[in-house]
């Protein structure tokens, strides 16, 4: 799958909307049973790329100008994979291609294959080569590779960009439908660029020992993409944008720490193998202080500590490509940054663990939780991210996370079948699975198969994890479903629906707000709420000064309490940014108290465009099951059963109840272990540190 930009993907769901046709005569590949995955032997690796393999293709190589691979003449054919895979009645695969097939050409609306997937799937292959010493691993990366600077523009005003797509034939797409941003492809730098950059980052070192002139080749065409990359967005490094009041780097790959995340990630192996590369390093450099710039908010304001994904938006986040915290943390090593090794255990300890807690790598938090389909890219960036902090907090977090592929989803079902490499395309909300396998989940799946297997007690661990008992974070309520009054000079708050709910930047949640004039009120009905708990209102805040909104709550008791004020404008300056206005979580001064039953919003001059509410618990809580056969395994690697994240700044506790003895671990608001102690079954008293986490596992 291709993520073109963050807000076009915000837009639509990732996996659901893409249009297929199955190509003809195409191969298949059986999918074994699903669900054996949590009854297989721990101590035996969960890689397997069987899949992957299957999903490989031959490519012929044109000669057309601007466009060569390494030894061409010699080979003018190189490998791909196809980019989706439809799942048959019968368990087997058919590859297809991305848009309309056109029977007359062969050809696809985008193409078969895509600079995306290609450079990705060679990162997987170099890994399984490296860590796995796979000798079909190292011709598939070395294929891939050849693929992939194919597409890479040569020469020219272009040089250094990437064309994503590319036909059966061989055939260059450089503006298919739907055209791409940016279109032609390789006129700007992109997603592919950054991806590029990651793979033969990460291919060099590689091949430099086995093949000094294929890896010679690979250290060229590095330098070419960051040429490009030094002559396009790196141009205006250490300039700053204006977005709604906020202050964003200007040299983002493509306004993306996701797309500039994985060049980082590619960087940090290079400069890791070539320390006295000054362009790459310099690169390294001024790409991740980008990435750093982009987080914002703490324990008690949004997004909680998270790096935002796009420069264009303060309201947006989402999980697929969130790999922030691990190309933080991973150039921090190279370059001797601590900086950002807290800036990634931040992440990792504070905003991961609560999304971790409130459901799962939701595809778009925008800003509230609006797009909750959860697919194997977005599982994967948690498990990279947390295992690239490290550490015993964010390792037993890495667990709980790559529980995902196992069945602790909301399908409650495994998704990676470990016998033949399959996984899903994604899960809805609903716990609908998507059963096709294309090549951006394969791929995902398989780092993070790889990721386990480099780290066995974590996914000794994670296969214990097959289920969800409980999921108590953050949820939403929306405004337009309140109760509606007052009003000055006989203007009356009203719901507005708009044509659209993206505005930009954001999403109207339940595509509709509550228009609030001034001495209008809008109560809210809630569950009773069981303990103390932080509210959000999500305000669309004007540029310019429009009074306030005093927020009030009422319990069974009957007793009003007020929880503080919020303004409705003062969001600062729309710069470069696609709204004037500011549609985000605003952070109450107090908690709402255990019992309350509505929420009250009373407008104080001004209007107020209002949302929706975030309800977060003061204290999250996963819970977690073990399927069958685990029991071996949980000595190994200690499963964990429950997970409670702090939102707070201070310690807290919570009871909960045990059916057996147990291992209570507590972290602090690094993910840094602070006290351990063991229970006995029944209801106990749990502690957390302020702003951090507790994992519970049986002893």
């Amino acid at each position: 799958m291709v993520h073109r930009t963050l807000l076009a993907a915000l837009v639509a769901a990732t996996t659901a909307t893409a249009t297929l046709v199955a190509a003809p005569a195409q191969a298949t590949t059986p999918d074994a049973a699903t669900g054996t995955a949590g009854a297989s032997s721990a101590s035996r690796p969960v890689t397997n790329l069987d899949h992957l393999d299957f999903l490989l293709d031959d490519v012929p190589l044109p000669d057309v100008p601007e466009h060569s691979t390494y030894q061409q003449a010699q080979d003018p054919t190189a490998t791909a994979p196809w980019v989706y895979a439809d799942r048959n009645a019968d368990g087997t695969y058919r590859r297809v291609g991305g848009g309309t097939l056109d029977p007359a050409t062969g050809h696809w609306g985008q193409g078969a294959f895509d600079a995306d997937d290609i450079s990705r799937a060679a990162v997987v292959y170099v890994r399984d080569w490296q860590q796995n010493g796979t000798p079909s691993s190292e011709e598939h990366a070395r294929g891939l590779l050849r693929s992939l600077t194919y597409l890479q523009t040569d020469s020219g005003p272009d040089a250094g960009n990437v064309v994503l797509w590319q036909q059966t034939d061989g055939t260059l797409n450089t503006s298919p439908t739907p055209p791409d941003s940016p279109n032609p492809s390789d006129s700007a730098d992109s997603f592919w660029v950054g991806r590029t950059v990651w793979a033969l980052g990460e291919a060099y070192p590689a091949f430099r020992r086995t093949d000094p002139g294929f890896a010679r080749f690979l250290q060229d065409r590095l330098r070419l993409s960051l040429g490009a990359l030094e002559r396009q967005s790196l141009a205006s490094y250490g300039e700053y944008d204006t977005v709604n009041g906020s202050r964003v780097p200007s040299w983002l790959i493509a306004d993306s720490t996701s797309a500039t995340a994985e060049a980082v990630l590619g960087l940090s192996a290079y400069v890791r193998a070539v320390p006295g590369d000054r362009q790459a390093r310099t690169v390294l450099q001024q790409e991740t202080t980008g990435i750093a710039a982009m987080q914002r908010g703490d324990t008690r304001t949004w997004p909680f500590g998270a790096v935002l994904p796009s420069a264009t938006s303060q309201s947006t986040w989402n999980a697929w490509g969130g790999t922030a915290p691990a190309a933080l943390a991973t150039a921090a090593a190279v370059l001797h940054r601590s900086d950002w090794q807290r800036d990634a255990r931040r992440e990792t300890a504070q905003f991961a663990a609560e999304v971790l807690a409130s459901g799962g790598p939701d595809n778009g938090w925008t800003p509230t939780p609006f797009d909750r389909t959860q697919i194997a890219y977005g599982a994967d960036s948690l498990v990279q991210s947390f295992l690239a902090v490290g550490g015993a907090g964010q390792d037993r977090l890495a667990a709980i996370a790559a529980g995902w592929y196992f069945g602790a989803n909301p399908a409650g079902v495994p998704v990676y079948d470990r016998q033949s490499g399959t996984c899903v395309d994604g899960i809805a909300a609903d716990g609908t699975v998507n059963r096709g396998c294309g090549a951006e989940s394969a791929i995902h799946t398989a780092l993070s198969m790889l990721a386990l297997d480099a780290h066995p007690a974590v996914r000794a661990a994670a296969e214990t994890v097959t289920s969800r008992t409980d999921v108590d974070g953050i949820t939403t309520v929306e405004a337009e479903g309140g109760a509606l009054s007052g009003g000055e000079g006989g203007r009356a708050p009203s719901v507005v629906r708009p044509d659209a709910a993206w505005t930009g930047s954001a999403n109207w949640s339940g595509q509709a707000y509550v228009h609030a004039p001034a001495g209008s009120t809008v109560t809210i009905t809630v569950p009773a709420l069981r303990q103390d708990t932080l509210l959000y209102p999500v305000v669309s805040q004007a540029s310019g000064p429009a009074g306030r909104t005093d927020w009030t709550v009422r319990g069974a008791d009957g007793r009003t309490r007020s929880l503080g004020s919020t303004p409705n404008g003062g969001a600062g300056a729309q710069g470069t940014a696609p709204t004037s206005s500011l549609l985000h979580p605003l952070t109450l001064a107090r908690t709402a108290p255990a019992g309350t039953t509505t929420i009250t919003a009373t407008v104080r001059g001004g209007s107020a465009d209002i949302d929706a509410v975030l309800v977060r618990p003061a204290v999250s809580h996963l819970g977690l099951g073990s399927g069958a056969g685990s029991a071996a395994r949980a000595a190994a690697g200690a499963p964990p059963s429950d997970l409670f994240v702090n939102g707070t700044t201070s310690a807290r506790s919570t009871t909960a109840t045990f059916e057996r003895r147990s291992s209570v671990s507590v972290y602090d608001h690094s993910g840094r272990l602070v006290r351990t102690l063991r229970v006995g079954p029944g209801a106990q008293r749990v502690p957390l540190a302020p702003a951090g986490f507790t994992v519970v596992a049986p002893r």
